[in-house]
């Protein structure tokens, strides 16, 4: 009896260490990796304006569509910026992958996706970024990052502090959630060993609860039949023979039990709710957007000098003459766009001030930047706010995106449609940069409304008496 109980226990647990894994750790694991992404691409574009590392020229052409181990062999002197500068492109580009492409559940990432994840995540030690690094990469990046702050102003001193801090802080957090994924997937296998060939019809427990041996013996005989899709894992096969059969079984059983239900009671020792940290996960969650803001700047930059160039007749060219004579400003870009209103479907023409509407849209991005990360001077000024000042800040800032994201899809659908055949194919579409952007706008709506939940719920509370005023 007792090791049955054990047996139903450790499946109900490993099934309730799932769920948590896929619902709370790994979307955690899945923010963390898009800060760091964040902080990568930050740090990059200083690091290629300041001319320490050179982009990768054939970025666009490289296809990323799983994780692959980046290089980390020795370069010299004259070779890193070049060498450093695609690898550190590479990187980010994986990363990209990893934020936006790749699913995070404990059925997507096994173990062979766990190993790839930590081999990724150990391309720079973020943690001991120093000169004196025995690994290339990690070397290499510091030496820039020194002279990145040589001369640099305090806001610039301070942003590279930050993005190599959090960096550090990301990956630790990522890797120990990897490591704890693998302990779970590693306890999965067994559980579905007990489920399915203990579950077996044809597996006698009596004789395999005789010897390790006949144990072995009986497992091996149904496992392919009861776990076909799946490889024969020797050395965990023996861990669930160790704790059936072995000396120590009652010790083993209580380790394992232990270590799969501590979250649940953990959980339940949480009986307050932090609102402010609620709130203020939203306002980073929207500052997240920023990289996915800035590309579409650069898309429409590239798309508008297409149609642009399309004008170029006898006319276009005199007009362009007489102003270089006269000292005139060229005439600005005016595109007339259709604006869609996605809840009563009502079109209206809307005219864009081209080069007004890409700087207020590049300023939204350094600003959505400045907050997307804690600790940075932009953050700390929202949260040292009142919460009803801040919460008035996110409903006006999520206001405005979703108006732009219509100006947007406007926008994009007019360079599409207006340029030329010949030209259409250049065109740059924005439509996985919206679907990012709406993304983390459903996200930043979710912790609002949980925000506004919780506040309700305190309310009620303090009127009823349960709590008293804060």
């Amino acid at each position: 009896m007792a090791e049955n109980d054990f047996n139903s226990k450790i499946i109900a647990a490993i099934e309730e260490k799932g769920i948590w894994f896929d619902t709370q750790e790994l979307p955690k694991l899945q923010e963390d990796y898009r800060l760091h992404l964040t902080c990568v691409r930050n740090l990059f574009e200083a690091m290629v304006n300041k001319n320490l590392l050179t982009p990768d020229p054939y970025k666009k052409d490289k296809k990323i569509s799983e994780i692959i181990q980046i290089e980390n062999l020795e370069f010299t002197e004259n070779e890193r910026s070049v060498t450093l500068g695609i690898r550190f492109s590479d990187y980010e580009s994986i990363l990209d992958f990893v934020c936006n492409y790749m699913k995070f559940s404990t059925k997507q990432l096994d173990m062979e996706k766990i190993r790839k994840l930590l081999e990724l995540n150990n391309t720079f030690t973020w943690s001991n970024l120093t000169e004196n690094a025995t690994r290339p990469n990690t070397r290499g990046l510091a030496i820039c990052v020194k002279q990145l702050r040589n001369g640099a102003p305090p806001i610039i001193l301070s942003l590279i502090k930050d993005t190599t801090h959090k960096s550090a802080e990301a990956i630790k957090e990522i890797n120990d959630g990897l490591k704890a994924l693998a302990e779970y997937q590693k306890e999965s296998y067994k559980v579905e060993v007990r489920k399915n060939v203990f579950g077996n019809p044809s597996f006698s427990m009596q004789t395999a609860m005789s010897s390790p041996a006949a144990m072995l013996s009986e497992i091996r005989k149904h496992f392919a039949s009861s776990m076909p899709k799946r490889h024969f894992a020797e050395p965990l096969i023996q861990e669930i023979i160790a704790e059936e059969l072995g000396t120590d079984k009652e010790e083993r059983q209580a380790k394992l039990l232990a270590a799969f239900v501590q979250e649940k009671k953990s959980a339940k020792k949480e009986e307050t709710v932090d609102t402010h940290e609620i709130l203020m996960e939203a306002i980073r969650t929207l500052g997240s957007s920023a990289d996915q803001i800035g590309l579409v700047c650069r898309k429409f930059i590239a798309n508008s000098e297409i149609l642009q160039s399309e004008h170029n007749t006898f006319k276009d060219k005199m007009a362009r003459f007489f102003r270089n004579m006269l000292g005139l400003q060229p005439p600005p870009v005016i595109y007339n766009v259709i604006i869609v209103d996605k809840k009563t479907e009502a079109k209206k023409r809307q005219t864009i001030q081209f080069t007004d509407f890409i700087d207020s849209l590049s300023k939204r991005a350094r600003y959505f930047s400045s907050f997307s990360v804690k600790h940075t001077p932009g953050y700390t000024k929202i949260a040292s706010a009142p919460e009803e000042k801040a919460l008035e800040f996110l409903l006006g800032q999520m206001a405005d995106c979703n108006r732009i994201l219509n100006e947007l899809e406007a926008l994009d659908d007019f360079f599409k449609n207006e340029a030329t055949a010949v030209d259409r194919t250049k065109i740059k579409g924005i439509k996985m940069e919206l679907t990012a952007i709406k993304n983390v706008l459903i996200k930043v709506n979710q912790h609002r409304a949980e925000y506004i939940s919780y506040k309700e719920e305190q309310e009620q509370m303090r009127k009823l008496g349960i709590i008293g005023d804060a």
